[in-house]
């Protein structure tokens, strides 16, 4: 019996590769609505994978159990507007949803296969194609790539980044809900986690999406490797330091 629970489970979780939802999550009523933080935090805080969702599938994908390859087509990306002035929106994106308010999501990135300028691979909350945020390293040469997070709010994206060396071909996420605040860190260990980016989210109030991404911006493809997905009670703690100004 455990044997065929593990075969049914590879099966949907093949299903998800080329048949999963298009984008749009929010169409459940409430006795039908599905909450994948709650039923992860239930079970220990393990995923159950074959239940995640496409906005956008890729070129090539496979689960195969607790790990996701995802390999890239050409000329796909996640932007809107800002400094560049395009608006391209075509990453593939593979999520979970939730209405709970807090809660930590983690999961391991494998770039070795990264090689051209911008290919990329991280962690995502997309919720339409003007309010996401990710965070990811991004190839640019033999010498360096960037580490960095982009929060696009009512349309628009801002970049902040730091450079990190070539060698590096891992990298653990750790993204956190506050209510509508968000802190995304990064850790090259998976244990000790420094922080990118802490920002608030304009549509990220109520039920949001979230996951994984991996995208080629030009002429490139590679695969994309996540695993030591979980998630856990929220590690972003309520701030303790300077108190809130006081409004007469």
């Amino acid at each position: 019996m455990k044997n065929l629970f593990v075969v049914v489970s590879l099966l949907l979780a093949a299903v998800a590769c080329t048949g999963g939802s298009n984008g749009n999550n929010n169409q459940e009523s409430t006795t039908d609505f599905v909450d994948d933080v709650k039923m992860a935090l239930s079970d220990g805080g393990h995923i159950d994978l074959s239940g995640l969702q496409w906005t956008r599938e890729p070129a090539k994908c496979e689960i195969m159990n607790d790990t996701i390859r995802i390999t890239t087509a050409p000329k796909t990306d996640l932007w809107q507007r800002t400094y560049y002035h395009f608006q391209n929106d075509n990453a593939p994106v593979l999520q979970m949803k939730t209405r709970e308010k807090f809660f930590s999501f983690v999961a391991k990135t494998d770039f070795t296969g990264s090689h051209h300028r911008f290919d990329q691979c991280g962690i995502v909350m997309y919720l339409d194609s003007e309010n996401w945020l990710k965070g990811s390293v991004e190839y640019e040469n033999e010498e360096f790539q960037h580490l960095g997070s982009v929060a696009t709010n009512n349309g628009y994206s801002d970049w902040a980044t730091t450079a990190i060396p070539a060698e590096v071909k891992t990298m653990w996420y750790r993204f956190s809900r506050r209510g509508d605040d968000y802190c995304i860190e990064c850790s090259t260990d998976g244990v000790k986690f420094s922080q990118m980016r802490i920002c608030h989210m304009y549509a990220g109030a109520e039920e949001i999406s979230f996951g994984i991404y991996a995208c080629s911006p030009e002429e490139s493809s590679f695969t994309a490797v996540f695993s030591d997905m979980k998630i856990t009670e929220c590690a972003w703690k309520a701030h303790d330091g300077q108190q809130p100004d006081q409004i007469n």
